[in-house]
């Protein structure tokens, strides 16, 4: 067997987390080990590798029972899913996790030797589960153990460095080789992230060092090829879950992918591909639910040169700014500079000079940033130089080898960046990037606009392939997914878009009805008020007020607009949450009688006569945003909403002029989110508040449930929603918990259909104009959000055409959809918008002197 080629493949955590992944990697492994030797290096269990970084705060604080218990359940379940019998190596594993932690617990220490075992669990844990299912499926499979093959490199004097980022060198093993050939198997399956020192002791590659020791164990074997599988095909031009348009790359070098990594593409470990590069071993990315793709192969060199062949962008980045007439011409500047850095542990990445200004970026990815270092730092530049810390930022970049040669062509890409704050620009020594240092809010969007100018329109070639969301569409038709209620109506939407006029927001009640009852089933929570600038429209309001919910208000319109259509509505059914709002709209609410929510300090130490004797509700700031776009972050200190808890001595003084008692405390953190812990997270906020506010009797935890806007996006699980808010619930015992969800009930109910004016072609961008624009839906262009876009009048025809959907607004910006895929549209044809319920009409305008959409509503048979 030693002339047989050796193959290496690993799967990340996702890949090695469920029956059915373990059944695909079945089926890649058969395939391979038909031709070759095969190699299988598997990380731990996804969320595992999170648990077990827990547990050093978890044991001193002596509570990592709960952990360990969560860790092994896991393991066992995944076990008992697959059939196989491994009750003996994973007890001896979790009883070693418990007695580590345990002598942990008793010292009081837990140090970097310690941490290397413990988290190295999760790997020896996964592959003998792994193990144990190839052979019960009948594969020639041996476990083996990556301590006894890869042996780091001593570091001294830093314990940290040296057992929890070892370094192995790449080079041929020989012994190992030898080995694995008088073994005699065929299959072999070990641990990604681990190895010994050359005292016998764990060591860990740092995290995410999975991929890095399957590029250490291709050069030791000198295998053939390096596959890494993990749960997305390959490197796309852009991150496909930001940009669904973005295009799977077939093929890169390894300098352009070594890039792409470095600047934020997460699919492969950057420190990954130097071995392979210097044994020249290709190196293949793939899907493990989509191996069937071709992915993106990384080869020693491509013909393909000169162009851009990505948007990449990288957050958390700091800047610091050194500044000072003194450096003009003066020797040893830099030196001195960049002695601070080394000195405080810091990397430096980007560098820009000038004759006064020197300006350097710091990659969270190298380096420990934090805010005592940086204070160090700064003290010790000072005495050079003025030092200015710039946080949080990103890098936007444009990635593609012989970049420098099309600087010419990209005029457009410059303009993008007008009246955008741009820090930093580098143009890479390697001729392999151009990068914008921008405010970290700006990026998203930046990195959208910079990909529809860029690869809109482009047919696929030996570089581009399909974009993530027809990857994803091809594995949907295999498995059992819920079509959207609109397929199951089309005839009647198409009856009506020929009877009516558009375009036409079209919103349906089964859906609004199914969404509510959905939201009544969280049992923690005691009252629901619908958000209603989400969607105002008289239908839906009634819709909700037969289902028994509140209504959040932010306007006295709002609240006009309510009480108008439901005059015997009991007033304490609807919540007033105005913001920056003059001293008459917070009497108005009062003399109303609903509930009144206060955001800052200002109303109660300027107004105290408005609010005496009232009840009223406080708005607190959690202290951190989320959400899908800085638009709708609605938290932190770069947002106008909320008290800042560090305000609280003012603020309770000013209650006690004002005479006010506060009944509630009230947080919003954003829009779009679809992590089950934020509302728990912000109920245990506002809960730590409460011994301030002796009369509290209800909490309200916001709303901003996340719906799926994007191929591939999971739906938000409100039954983990609701098992988060019960934990906390427990001990609040006479305090309500209240939410106020907007898009999450109307998102997914509405639909806007347009129709085809007219299609052009230019070079080789394809347009297709519609009778809606940015008028009636500015989402897309106010801040790049993405909704699917479908030719209804052609659902079940081959979607052939590449094209941009464009309204008739006279703006550049007037674009529903980038880069999208539909059967070719003709002049008439019924264009359907998805996700169009929330905050479409109720932002509309009358730009241009254009109507925007009209609404209607599908009633239930019933109704």
């Amino acid at each position: 067997m030693s002339d047989v080629p050796w193959v290496v493949l690993k799967f990340g955590g996702s890949s090695v987390a469920t029956a059915e992944r373990w059944k695909q990697i079945t089926s890649i492994v058969l395939e391979r080990a038909a031709h070759s030797r095969v190699l299988v290096v598997c990380s731990a269990l996804s969320g595992v590798s999170d648990m077990l970084e827990s547990l050093p705060d978890a044991t001193l604080g002596g509570h990592h029972g709960p952990i360990l218990e969560a860790v092994k359940k896991q393991h066992f379940a995944l076990a008992d899913s697959l059939g196989v019998d491994v009750t003996q190596p994973l007890n001896s594993l979790c009883k070693d996790l418990d007695r580590l932690c345990l002598g942990a617990s008793l010292v009081g220490e837990f140090g970097p030797k310690l941490s290397a075992r413990v988290l190295s669990a999760g790997e020896l844990l996964s592959t003998r589960i792994g193990a144990g299912f190839l052979r019960h499926m009948g594969l020639d499979c041996a476990w083996l153990d990556a301590r006894e093959c890869l042996e780091s490199e001593p570091v001294t004097g830093d314990d940290w460095r040296h057992y929890l980022s070892a370094g192995v060198e790449d080079k041929p093993l020989p012994a190992l080789q030898e080995k694995l050939q008088k073994s005699g198997h065929r299959i072999y399956l070990t641990q990604g992230f681990i190895a010994r020192d050359p005292a016998g002791h764990t060591v860990l590659l740092g995290r995410g060092g999975s991929d890095v020791s399957a590029a250490l164990f291709a050069c030791a074997l000198e295998a053939q090829s390096c596959e890494i599988f993990s749960d997305v095909p390959g490197m796309y031009t852009a991150n496909p879950r930001q940009v669904p348009t973005a295009r799977l790359l077939k093929q890169l070098d390894y300098e352009e992918a070594q890039e792409l990594a470095s600047m934020g593409a997460k699919v492969l470990h950057p420190r990954a591909l130097a071995p392979l590069r210097r044994a020249a071993i290709a190196l293949h990315l793939s899907a493990t639910q989509a191996a069937d793709v071709e992915g993106t192969k990384i080869l020693p060199a491509t013909p393909m040169r000169g162009r851009v062949k990505a948007v990449s962008a990288k957050r958390g980045i700091t800047l610091v700014r050194m500044d000072t007439i003194g450096m003009w011409q003066q020797v040893g500047f830099l030196s001195d500079a960049f002695a601070c850095f080394k000195k405080h542990g810091l990397s430096i990445d980007l560098v820009s000079t000038s004759e006064a200004n020197v300006t350097v970026s710091l990659d969270p990815t190298a380096n420990a940033v934090d805010k005592d270092t940086l204070r160090a730092l700064v003290r010790d530049l000072s005495k050079i130089c003025r030092a200015e810390i710039l946080s949080p930022c990103a890098t936007v970049s444009l990635v593609g080898k012989d970049i420098r040669t099309i600087l010419h062509e990209l005029a457009p890409v410059f303009a993008v960046f007008e009246e955008r704050r741009v820090h930093l620009l580098s143009q890479a020594a390697s001729d392999l990037n151009l990068t914008f240092v921008v405010d970290e809010e700006e990026s998203d969007r930046l990195v959208s606009k910079l990909h529809a100018l860029l690869f809109s329109g482009k047919d696929a070639d030996d570089l581009l392939g399909p974009t993530w969301k027809e990857v994803f569409q091809r594995q949907e038709k295999t498995t059992k997914v819920s079509p959207p209620w609109w397929i199951e109506k089309r005839d009647a939407l198409l009856t009506l878009s020929a009877q009516e006029s558009t375009p036409r927001y079209v919103y349906d009640q089964g859906t609004l009805q199914k969404q509510a009852q959905a939201l009544k089933q969280i049992q923690s929570v005691d009252r629901i008020f619908y958000a209603t600038k989400a969607n105002a429209h008289p239908d839906i309001l009634a819709c909700f007020e037969k289902e028994g919910l509140g209504f959040e208000c932010v306007s006295p319109g709002e609240l006009q607009h309510i009480q108008t259509l439901f005059p015997d509505i009991d007033p304490k059914r609807i919540l007033f949450t105005p913001n920056f709002a003059p001293e008459n709209e917070y009497q108005d609410a009062f003399q109303r009688g609903v509930h009144v929510t206060v955001d800052s300090l200002y109303p109660l130490e300027n107004w105290p006569d408005t609010f005496q004797g009232q009840a009223i509700l406080l708005r607190m700031d959690p202290g951190q945003g989320r959400g899908h776009h800085k638009h709708v972050r609605t938290a932190g200190s770069r947002s106008k909403f909320g008290i800042a808890s560090g305000e609280m001595e003012r603020l309770l003084a000013a209650i006690r002029r004002a005479n006010a008692t506060v009944v509630g405390l009230h947080a919003h953190s954003g829009s779009g989110i679809r992590t089950h812990a934020a509302w728990a997270e912000t109920l245990s906020f506002l809960a730590e508040l409460r011994p301030h506010f002796p009369d509290l009797q209800f909490i309200d935890v916001g709303g901003g449930l996340g719906v799926p806007e994007k191929p591939g996006q999971a739906p938000l699980n409100l039954q983990r929603v609701d098992k988060a808010l019960q934990k906390l619930k427990r001990t609040l015992q006479g305090v309500e918990v209240w939410m106020e969800p907007g898009r999450f009930l109307v998102a997914e109910a509405g639909v806007l259909l347009a129709k085809v004016t007219q299609t052009k072609k230019k070079a080789n961008v394809n347009y297709v104009g519609i009778d809606a624009g940015m008028n009636s839906l500015i989402r897309p262009a106010l801040y790049g959000a993405h909704h699917g876009i479908h030719n209804l009048s052609r659902l079940n025809e081959k979607a052939d055409l590449l094209c941009q959907i464009v309204g008739p607004i006279c703006e550049t910006g007037d674009t529903l959809g980038h880069g999208r895929r539909l059967p070719t549209p003709h002049e008439g044809d019924v264009i359907l918008v998805e996700n169009a319920g929330a905050y479409g009409r109720v932002m509309a305008s009358r730009y241009n002197l254009r109507e925007p959409a009209a609404e209607s509503l599908l009633a239930t048979a019933k109704d």
